[in-house]
């Protein structure tokens, strides 16, 4: 197997960015490799249930859907890129219909159905049944792989970028990952003009989450590690409503059953969220959470309950298939009795610094989707605009490589070393960081902090660094290695980020600092020795 190989762009991460930027790419007669930590489909847009939104009924337009964004993201957002974003929803909907994807339909067929989730003021979530993430990951993964200018490399992490500074030269740019054979051991340096990170958000650092293991922030981490800043990292949303059972603790229950009339009680069936906020379940997910953690708390009590059963079982039936097969599996029928839920670590909001086009600091390394930090979410992302950034900023990014990326820059990489290194044996010491880690996130960093708890959270975090770092220095790499390594980095940057914000806005909620300052600002961090 040669140590190097050679790709126009090199797109880590397999999600609804990553292949979406695949697909634009390789139309363009552009070839690309797709690194992917697990299956193509194992990311968290496979398990995305409610929706993307955008306006596709005359009865909605661009101005209300800016506003809602910009009223949940609670004065952080940036108004230009929403702007940007919404308008370009409804052409990115167009191409993925045109690729294939099996919408909702109206019951008369006239169109696609339209759902309403939180901090929405229309409906203008379009869905596949509740399964949407599903339908989009599978089509795009059926297409990416028949063509053949997209190669797929499953099973695979990235370990670290490769760039001019690494290499002794000047300018700075991105000249390719190093990327690890997960089955096989073997790490091989990979050349390409561009280089994509997609590689999603960072809620494994939290105890309790609705993604995929593979969410540990390691795009992030890489181009935090090779000079790129990082923006809002504090604000990490908690989906309100995970369901509460030992045995799926990462399953997500729609904020579309809210949407659809899903009402919010506590164990003895007091209904609360009008005493939080008079949009009361339809309220932003930022708020939700802290009410239910807040009650919770007063109550002693382990999780609330969502209750949709007063709806006629045919339309629960029709309207939450995956959900309500999966609650039967673990014997609750959401037809006739309600849900105990939970708040979980759902998405991040912040990330790596990008412009319109998903560029970074970095000349050649885009960002793209839940990676990246465009100014879209601000302080809180509302419901089903996630998949929308993927899909306009995947295009975006195409748009840009394709009219400006000299593919013939390619540089001589380095092979891997690791001629100092041995085999580890002790991998329980990876396995209890990687729990040591998840706990304390939860405990210190979670829907409520104070400068105590996150004073302490710096405080383990300063000691799992030096421990892991020595760690990676003397051992073989695992991919359970570079995951931790990455999820600490995280770590550091999510308590750096909530230690400096000296309020409560949006999905950052501090004791010591309740109110909000009348300005606004991003809380943006600096890797060491970078002066801009």
């Amino acid at each position: 197997m040669p140590t190097t190989q050679k790709t126009d762009v090199l797109i880590l991460g397999s999600g609804a960015a990553g292949l979406t930027l695949a697909l634009r790419l390789a139309a363009a007669d552009i070839s690309v490799t797709v690194v992917s930590k697990g299956k193509l489909t194992d990311g968290s847009t496979f398990y995305a249930q409610g929706g993307i939104s955008a306006v596709l009924d005359e009865t909605d337009s661009i101005e209300s859907h800016v506003a809602d964004t910009l009223d949940a993201g609670a004065g952080l957002c940036r108004e230009d890129v929403v702007r940007y974003t919404v308008e370009r929803g409804p052409a990115c909907i167009e191409w993925l219909v045109k690729m294939g994807v099996p919408f909702t339909r109206t019951e008369d067929d006239s169109g696609f159905h339209l759902t309403r989730e939180g901090g929405h003021s229309h409906r203008r979530v379009i869905h596949a049944a509740d399964a949407t993430g599903h339908a989009v990951q599978t089509t795009l993964e059926s297409l990416a792989r028949a063509h053949p200018l997209v190669h797929v490399l499953e099973y695979h992490i990235a370990v670290d970028l490769i760039t001019a500074e690494k290499l002794g030269q000047t300018p700075q740019r991105c000249h390719g990952a190093y990327v690890l054979d997960i089955r096989r051991g073997v790490v091989t340096a990979v050349s390409a003009p561009a280089v994509v990170v997609a590689t999603g958000g960072a809620n494994m650092a939290y105890l309790y989450s609705s993604n995929p293991f593979g969410a540990s922030g390691d795009g992030i981490a890489m181009a935090w590690r090779a000079g790129c800043r990082v923006a809002n990292m504090e604000f990490m949303q908690f989906h309100p409503t995970c369901l509460y059972h030992p045995q799926s603790r990462s399953f997500l229950v729609s904020e579309a059953v809210r949407g659809e009339g899903g009402k919010l009680l506590l164990p003895d069936g007091t209904p609360f969220m009008a005493q939080f906020d008079d949009r009361a379940e339809l309220a932003p997910r930022d708020i939700v959470a802290r009410a239910i953690d807040h009650e919770m708390k007063r109550l002693g009590v382990d999780h609330v309950l969502l209750d949709i059963s007063h709806k006629p079982a045919e339309f629960i039936e029709e309207h939450f298939p995956t959900i309500l097969r999966q609650c039967l599996a673990l014997g609750y029928d959401m037809r006739t009795e309600p849900l105990p839920v939970v708040p979980a670590a759902h998405y991040t909001c912040g990330g790596i610094m990008t412009d319109l086009s998903g560029h970074t600091d970095i000349h050649g390394l885009y960002a793209i989707g839940e990676a990246a930090c465009t100014g879209l979410h601000g302080a809180n992302r509302m419901a089903s605009n996630s998949l929308l950034e993927c899909l306009v900023f995947a295009s975006a990014a195409a748009e840009d490589i394709a009219a400006n990326i000299d593919f013939g820059n390619r540089p001589t990489l380095p092979d891997w070393d690791e001629s100092k290194v041995t085999d580890s044996d002790e991998e329980v010491v990876v396995s209890h960081n990687w729990q040591e880690v998840r706990r304390f996130m939860w405990d210190y960093v979670g829907i409520v902090r104070t400068d105590k708890r996150l004073a302490r959270a710096q405080h383990r975090i300063d000691m799992l660094k030096a421990e892991i770092d020595e760690y990676y220095g003397n051992f073989r790499i695992s991919s359970d290695l570079l995951e931790l390594r990455n999820l600490v980095q995280i770590a550091e940057l999510i308590v750096q980020s909530a230690m400096s914000r000296k309020e409560s806005r949006g999905l950052h909620y501090n004791l010591d600092y309740p109110g909000t300052l009348p300005h606004t600002a991003d809380t943006v961090l600096k890797p060491p020795g970078r002066s801009t």
